[in-house]
């Protein structure tokens, strides 16, 4: 089961709808152009359109899977008492002092642009549960890293 924000959903929908009655269209419409050419076992375009079609089908299925699991957290039933998924979460790193803020978000949804963690990430599971004040502890690549939470919101 996969917990996600009603605005993760709802472009996952979107984006699902876009696959199916856009580009699957524009695909299968590419294989009977290229079919249409002759001889399939030299048809370069034929080939390069079924495997777009096959790497089509298979998003298509996975988007259609985490719809399935998924569940739209109720955000009222939140609160800002300890870090969870959708807080947004102020962390302080304690070796050097630089301030960042981060939101949890699904695995779907994490996008660091936005700067949306995912909460399976190395930093988000080290805040998971936790209040502020708090000093966690992350095991990244580099080592440990050490961060202090200075205010968690909704």
């Amino acid at each position: 089961m996969e917990y996600m924000s009603k605005e993760g959903y709802d472009k996952l929908v979107a984006e699902l709808h876009q696959m199916e009655s856009v580009e699957l269209p524009r695909v299968r419409e590419a294989i009977a152009e290229a079919r249409d050419k002759g001889d399939l076992s030299e048809n370069f375009e034929y080939h390069a359109a079924k495997r777009e079609q096959s790497r089509l089908l298979g998003r298509i299925r996975f988007k259609q899977r985490v719809l399935e699991n998924a569940r739209v957290i109720d955000t009222s039933r939140l609160n800002s008492e300890t870090v969870q998924l959708l807080s947004k979460v102020e962390i302080t790193n304690v070796a050097n002092g630089s301030r960042m803020t981060y939101t949890l978000a699904s695995p779907h949804e994490a996008d660091l642009r936005e700067r949306k963690i995912s909460i399976k990430s190395p930093i988000g599971q080290a805040l998971l549960g936790k209040k502020e004040g708090d000093v966690v502890e992350v095991r990244v690549p580099a080592g440990v890293m050490k961060y202090r939470i200075e205010h968690i919101s909704l």
